[in-house]
């Protein structure tokens, strides 16, 4: 059961980076994340791929993707927001992919889409006091 939930979550990142990034003519890498502003954008793209179009979430293959549509813990936008840069579970971490603004907003898009009324919008400077520390070596 171990060795699946880790084979999936291999899976999925490796799925989630070839598919935010590719390598132009040159060789140089281009990050298509920097492209995506809108939040529906940025779920359509990223998010969707687990937690479904209608944010229902999805279980298989010894992983646990958790609904988004009515969901009570969305209440608090600081935790959709920490979850989105510190990842949770088999969800990886975006705070190197995402930056500040996207990270706002998808999850405003989250937080009033999918049968979420939560109208308290997180902003961006509140994403940059949340953001971890990194080191030089993950930016």
């Amino acid at each position: 059961m171990r060795n699946t939930f880790f084979h999936t979550t291999f899976f999925l990142l490796l799925t989630f980076a070839s598919t935010t990034a590719w390598a132009d003519s040159s060789g140089n890498v281009i990050d298509k994340t920097q492209s995506l502003s809108d939040g529906a954008d940025i779920y359509k793209h990223i998010c969707q791929s687990c937690h479904m179009s209608d944010g229902k979430g999805a279980e298989g293959a010894g992983a646990r993707f958790p609904a988004l549509a009515k969901n009570p813990k969305l209440q608090s936008a600081e935790y959709a927001a920490s979850v989105v840069l510190n990842g949770m579970g088999a969800m990886p971490w975006f705070a190197v992919t995402l930056d500040d603004q996207q990270i706002a907003n998808v999850v405003n898009y989250i937080r009033t889409h999918f049968d979420n009324y939560y109208t308290n919008a997180i902003k961006p400077d509140i994403i940059t006091m949340m953001r971890p520390h990194l080191t030089e070596e993950y930016e």
